[in-house]
């Protein structure tokens, strides 16, 4: 097999999430692998700015405000990226959020919101860009974001937990749905990383150690690395994956 499977040379899609952290460096993957994009996040200052340094690798890059848990911003950001590529080939659902609190102090307000951006959300922009695939009859690839909590539960985050478990639930259900159309659905589990959404971690360092004493590989991964799988799900070369979540965790959930 050639490496231009790999090759995404005319694919056009969404990354949500491109503003930062793993979002921003699949966005760039993505671009440098020769797709075309329209990354998504809330802070318009932020995905303007990644879309700017990103450009410098490929393009076109266009930013998007959106909030995904709004369903008009979902609406728009397909439409918006149907009228720029005139097609959708991929989707990359990675804009997420955390609420760390003990369960017996979490607050409704914190759950409805994580669940509404990591589930949500998601859920309902993988179902109107599937809806744009099926008319055109395209081949799709639709990549959500788990994580390794999806299966371990974690410290101090219960609607994370749910919301990251109900991610790897609802990619088998909409690869099962979504076969007959040709559209492939996984996930990607991303382990410990280096990103804001973890920064007190880091900073902690009695938690830091123990987090760092049960990683095979001793270490945080960058989100650079996350780039290759990224490529690899949207590209042609994974043709015969689907209903998958792809753990990506320095070897965590294997100790």
């Amino acid at each position: 097999m050639g490496l231009e499977k790999f090759s995404l040379k005319g694919r056009s899609g969404i990354v949500t999430g491109g503003g930062s952290g793993i979002g921003k460096a699949i966005a760039r993957g993505l671009v440098e692998a020769g797709a075309e994009l329209v990354i998504a996040g809330r802070n318009k200052d932020k995905i303007e700015k990644a879309a700017e340094e990103i450009r410098r690798f490929g393009g076109p890059v266009i930013p998007f405000q959106a909030d995904v848990s709004r369903m008009a911003d979902i609406r728009n950001l397909v439409d918006r990226t149907v009228k720029e590529f005139g097609k959708i080939d991929f989707l990359f659902n990675i804009a997420g959020t955390i609420r760390r609190t003990p369960s017996e102090d979490y607050t409704e307000k914190d759950w409805d919101e994580v669940l509404s951006i990591n589930l949500k959300g998601p859920f309902f922009l993988c179902q109107a860009v599937a809806k744009v695939m099926i008319s055109q009859k395209r081949k799709g690839k639709i990549v959500n974001t788990s994580s390794l909590i999806a299966v371990q539960g974690g410290k101090n985050v219960p609607a994370y937990a749910a919301s990251k478990g109900g991610v790897g639930q609802i990619t088998k259900t909409m690869a099962n749905d979504w076969a007959k159309y040709n559209i492939l659905v996984n996930a990607i589990g991303p382990g410990w990383t280096r990103t804001e959404l973890t920064e007190a971690l880091q900073n902690d360092e009695a938690r830091n150690a123990e987090i760092l004493s049960r990683i095979p590989l001793g270490r945080w991964a960058d989100p650079g690395e996350f780039a290759g799988i990224a490529v690899f799900l949207a590209s042609d070369a994974s043709d015969y994956i689907t209903g998958q979540t792809i753990f990506v965790d320095g070897g965590w959930l294997s100790f």
